[in-house]
């Protein structure tokens, strides 16, 4: 019966703790099944938008693609060149969007000019939203007074619950 109440303490605490934390943004994972015969123009507008610290994961054929990286010049002829990098081992790559700009994609297998190339602009992540509740300094003096009548409350059951041990 005590290791129970234990456990029920501790869990409480456990999610009174996480629920303090600062919410954070990951980065998305974008896979693409790059195949030849296939036109990506409308690929970005139907997965976006994108961010920098993004992924694109490339799933393709070895032997029958690859994923070159160019410049604007390179992707609007088809010509890879230039490559900024190239990439053909394997079946599948991951590329990090690591800037804020815009990358381009194509494949050097001839399947460029079909449409199998990819143009994806990356953007600053927007910051978060201020809540509803706070856009006037009241509200925010409230919000404020809450956050802390939690860390309180947060407190307090945390010093109860090391007095049981």
């Amino acid at each position: 019966m005590v290791m129970t109440r234990r456990r029920a303490a501790l869990l409480v605490v456990a999610v009174c703790a996480c629920a303090a934390l600062p919410s954070t943004t990951t980065a998305n994972k974008f896979s693409i099944n790059w195949k030849p015969n296939t036109n990506y123009s409308d690929w970005p507008a139907q997965h976006g938008p994108f961010y920098k610290g993004d992924w694109l994961v490339f799933y393709y054929t070895a032997g029958q693609a690859d994923v070159i990286q160019v410049d604007a010049a390179g992707y609007n002829t088809c010509d890879a060149t230039n490559a900024i990098s190239n990439y053909s081992k394997g079946r599948t790559y991951a590329f990090e969007l690591n800037e804020t700009k815009t990358y381009y994609f194509i494949c050097s297998y001839g399947y460029c000019f079909g449409g199998m190339r990819l143009q994806i602009k990356t953007e600053k992540l927007p910051p978060p939203s201020p809540p509803a509740a706070a856009k006037d300094k009241s509200a925010a003096a409230f919000t404020a007074s809450r956050a802390s009548l939690f860390y309180a409350a947060a407190a307090a059951a945390l010093a109860a619950i090391l007095r049981m041990f």
